[in-house]
Parts: structure tokens; sequence; C-alpha cells
């Protein structure tokens, strides 16, 4: 339910957070929650507060709810830094390649732009994914700082049901 008046999110209450594995095995990390979903309603421009209850243990929630518009101006603007990190990524690959590939005379070494373009290539590489993810799951919603007690808790964007499945028979 993600029409431009409302907004479904669930509000999870973390029960356990374990890491296993290690030095032999590989490391795996099981966390483990309980949720409740809410429809929480857009303002028509700016954004408000609102309050969640968590359904495990009382605690209120509050989350920061933003309009529509700029709600779909943060997920673009997500998107365009995504895709301006895949163009830095490709431009700093190709400089580090022509650079890294050179024989260089004797005492000569290579331009400050190579360890630069090196940097970028990793940060991209990171950054990018991360942010097209992020634009994507993006639903203008966001928890204000919890005290102590409340930290155990995240609310999250609730994923729409594809359309085109069918169950086999």
């Amino acid at each position: 339910m993600n029409t431009t008046g409302a907004v479904e999110v669930a509000v999870r209450h973390i029960l356990g957070d374990k890491v296993s594995g290690g030095f032999l095995r590989p490391r795996t990390r099981t966390i483990t929650w309980t949720d409740a979903r809410y429809v929480v309603k857009r303002p028509t421009s700016g954004k408000h507060t609102v309050e969640l209850t968590c359904p495990e243990c009382s605690a209120s929630l509050l989350a920061e709810v933003r309009d529509h518009s700029s709600t779909r101006t943060i997920a673009s603007v997500l998107r365009v830094l995504a895709v301006l990190c895949l163009v830095v990524f490709f431009a700093a690959f190709a400089y580090a390649i022509h650079e890294g590939g050179k024989t260089l005379p004797e005492g000569q070494s290579l331009p400050v732009l190579f360890s630069v373009s090196v940097i970028a290539v990793f940060v991209t590489f990171v950054a990018g994914p991360v942010l097209f993810v992020r634009s994507l799951s993006y639903n203008g919603v966001s928890m204000l700082d919890a005290p102590k007690p409340r930290r155990r808790h995240g609310i999250m964007p609730v994923r729409k049901a594809s359309q085109g499945t069918r169950t086999p028979r």
C-alpha cells in the first residue's frame, strides 16, 4: 500500500543477534525479530512526526514521515548519485589501467592522480550499489534517535507483493 497519501511500514523488535563461526568456519550472523505493520499517513507538505508502538515491549517509537514529493526527490537524488558513482568508477578504473600499465624511467614515479583514482575505484565500487539499493527501498519514513531501551527497534519499509506470480498447482 504505497499510495501518495499513506505508506506502510513495519516496526521491528529485535529479539536476538547472534554471530557464529569464526576462525575455521565462515562467520554467520543470525538476527531474529518480531514485527507489526502500520499504515502511516503522509503530510501534504513538509514532514511530521508520528508515534508508533512496538507490539513486543510496548515502547513508543518516534518516526519522521516526509511528504510524497520530497520522498521522490530524495530517492531520485540517491539514484543520480549511484549513476555518478558508476561513471566515476569506470573513469577512474580506465585511468588507473592506463597509468598503471606504463613503463616509467628509473627514478620517476606515478602521478598523484593515480593513487586518487585507485581510491576512487574502491570507494565507488562500494558506494554505488549501496546508494542504488537505498534509493529503491527509501519510503520517506525514518526512525528518530531512540533512547537506550528503544535501540533494539527498527522501522522498515514493507515490500509490495509482486502482481504476476502464481502459485503452482
